[in-house]
């Protein structure tokens, strides 16, 4: 199914938030409240690498959460309106730690958060061993392991990080990265297991990106807790995401933090 970037979701207009992670790094963001019911519970979201939250496709996919419940996303270092330079996972998991604790500073008692690509390995790690835990997680689109090379996708993507012509190319993309790994942190396949939440896994099958062994290899690692969606459509993350399926996953998330399983 194509993603319909159109849709009148996507008119919702966001209030804007700001956030400070607990290393100093000034975090900017959206809070979107219509057509959700107001149980206390909010979706905390973590984009993909070169996407923000004023991005068009990420708007969409936000607007389409927030039919289900609030939403709250901020834009990871390094990216859109938000300061640092991105560690590609390392220090990511600080600035969702910040949206979880802002959502919760807005006055919402449950949280589930829901990533995307790098963001679904960032909601991993910190479901596993965050300072804000939340009380579900999704991750869309997840490697299970760094140093993935096995698809042209992400030889591309190695080569914007790796390469000095890659990260000036980067920067176009929009993304300021760091200067790389001093130490190599927990990859998602290494922390799953600790993740005693409501977990959910979704796997494109049309994915360029990663192939299917990543989410099947994280199911196995999470020792039965992971529940795997594997739906059929094109795309990697949010690009993969159609409105449809982004109110299934909200719809998941919301009953799984009211305890309606």
């Amino acid at each position: 199914m194509s993603v319909d970037h159109t849709s009148p979701a996507a008119q919702v207009t966001p209030v804007p938030v700001t956030a400070t992670s607990a290393d100093g790094v000034r975090l900017a963001g959206v809070h979107l409240l219509a057509g959700a019911p107001t149980r206390g519970i909010a979706l905390v979201v973590a984009h993909a690498l070169t996407h923000h939250v004023r991005h068009p496709i990420t708007r969409t996919l936000l607007a389409a959460l927030a039919t289900e419940a609030p939403v709250v996303a901020l834009d990871m270092r390094g990216h859109g309106r938000s300061g640092g330079r991105n560690t590609v996972g390392d220090r990511e998991p600080l600035d969702l730690d910040a949206a979880v604790a802002t959502a919760r500073d807005l006055g919402y008692e449950r949280v589930a958060t829901i990533g995307f690509s790098l963001g679904a390995a960032v909601a991993l790690r910190q479901a596993a061993g965050g300072a804000n835990r939340p009380d579900a997680v999704v991750a869309v689109s997840s490697p299970a392991r760094w140093y993935s090379r096995e698809t042209a996708a992400m030889r591309r993507v190695h080569w914007l990080l790796e390469q000095p012509h890659g990260r000036l190319a980067a920067r176009a993309l929009g993304v300021r990265l760091d200067g790389g790994w001093e130490t190599v942190p927990p990859s998602p396949v290494e922390v799953v297991a600790r993740i005693d939440l409501p977990l959910l896994l979704v796997h494109i099958t049309g994915d360029r990106y990663f192939s299917a062994a990543h989410a099947h290899t994280l199911v196995r690692a999470s020792e039965g807790r992971a529940e795997l969606w594997e739906e059929p459509g094109d795309g990697h993350g949010e690009s993969g995401t159609h409105p449809e399926l982004a109110r299934r996953i909200a719809r998941w998330a919301v009953g799984q933090v009211m305890g309606d399983r």
